[in-house]
């Protein structure tokens, strides 16, 4: 009975109406990306690396002066770090997880292709996979005779000798599935570009790439049997030796050769809170834009519902006058404010539709779910009603002698 005197009362008040349903809108519009957006911040925070990463040290060195042999340096690194109590698997990686430079190859599952079916990053290391601790699902781990020595393959790759090549791979599950969907795939042949013949041998759950530009692609990742002697060592205790390993790890390396610089020495979850201190910032940020949006909406409701009281004294006098009581006023004004929220709302979720097209057009993010409309509406009314809560009050009692007296 309420929504006819309502409608016309903001017949006469256009311009205030329309301030309110366009301040709803926006805001709905930008608080339903801005959500989303901070939604697929957090899942890549979270994301699965594959690794223990609770039990993971890396130290990083680099030399001062002539190198020595960089492999017999390497065999006496790795043994000094095997000989510390409470060590458990040691590796001479490439490249490490969550780290933002990543070594990558083309894939092909048939030599003729003339383009690579996708791109995965390649991980190199004796012992690599044992000592990232990744969850093998099938298949085995690498043999000890199928390693090679990197410069060794980078000499036969360059003569085309690819018997002097490892024929060898394992991979994540998740590449398996983009590479042969539904199938088994242990025995299975790829290529790394038209030359090198891998077969699969082991498949394991998880492994993320050390850089990450698409999330999607996040875990397409290979191991390969290659000795790298990189100065990029991987240390695997147990999570409450950490601290104590990694200072011991640091005076063996030093003890082995002086004449080195410490690049990088930190636990796991170190490099985790380093690689994503991006996404978390850019979180916070929305998250107070978000705040902002709402509180300034809210702020606009009781500032426009405290100016439409001030304005209809006579009508609620007349209204009180004629039996109505402080509940049908406050309905009255709440009834309004949701009308508005509702219209606002409605072309709100229109905007987001369309800013959400722009993003996915032009940054490649994914398409808005629609779960996120209804909850926006929710949210909006709720603040909405709150807001208006307290005017509507005011006017609920105002006397209906005062009221009719006043001009």
């Amino acid at each position: 009975m309420d929504i006819l005197p309502i409608l016309s009362t903001l017949r006469r008040h256009k311009i205030t109406a329309l301030l309110v349903i366009i301040e709803i809108a926006l805001t709905c519009a930008i608080v339903c990306n801005a959500v989303f957006l901070v939604s697929q911040r957090l899942d890549r925070i979270h994301m699965v690396s594959g690794v223990a990463e609770h039990e993971l040290l890396q130290v990083e060195l680099a030399n001062i002066g002539a190198k020595a042999d960089e492999k017999a340096r390497t065999a006496e690194d790795l043994a000094a770090l095997r000989q510390i109590s409470g060590v458990t698997s040691v590796a001479s990686v490439n490249q490490a997880p969550f780290s933002n430079s990543s070594s990558n190859s083309g894939i092909k599952l048939d030599p003729n292709q003339k383009q690579s079916t996708l791109s995965a990053t390649t991980y190199f290391g004796e012992n690599t996979a044992e000592t990232l601790g990744v969850q093998l699902i099938a298949g085995r781990f690498f043999q000890a005779d199928e390693y090679k020595e990197l410069d060794d393959v980078v000499k036969a790759f360059g003569a085309g000798d690819t018997k002097g090549v490892p024929h060898t791979v394992m991979i994540t599950r998740t590449l398996a599935e983009r590479l042969w969907p539904g199938q088994q795939v242990l025995g299975k042949r790829l290529y790394m570009g038209s030359e090198i013949p891998l077969t699969v041998v082991g498949v394991v759950k998880d492994l993320v790439r050390p850089a990450i530009w698409d999330d999607a692609t996040a875990q397409y990742s290979m191991l390969l049997p290659i000795r790298v002697n990189s100065g990029r060592y991987l240390i695997r205790t147990a999570p409450q030796e950490r601290d104590r390993v990694l200072k011991a790890a640091l005076e063996k390396l030093k003890q082995a050769n002086p004449h080195r610089v410490v690049l990088q020495k930190r636990t796991w979850d170190e490099i985790r809170d380093k690689f994503f201190q991006n996404d978390r910032a850019m979180s916070g940020l929305l998250v107070g834009v978000c705040v902002a949006l709402l509180v300034v909406t809210a702020l606009g409701i009781v500032g426009l519902a405290s100016f439409w009281v001030a304005q209809r004294r006579r009508m609620i006098g007349v209204r009180r006058a004629l039996g109505a009581t402080r509940g049908n006023i406050l309905h009255y004004f709440q009834t309004e404010n949701f009308l508005l929220a509702t219209i606002g709302i409605a072309v709100g979720m229109v905007l987001a539709y369309g800013i959400n097209l722009f993003l996915m057009v032009h940054y490649e993010l994914p398409r808005l779910p629609a779960i996120y409309f209804p909850i926006g509406a929710v949210l909006l009314w709720s603040i909405g009603q709150a807001a208006v809560l307290g005017p509507a009050m005011r006017a609920a009692a105002v006397p209906p002698v005062v009221a009719t007296r006043s001009v």
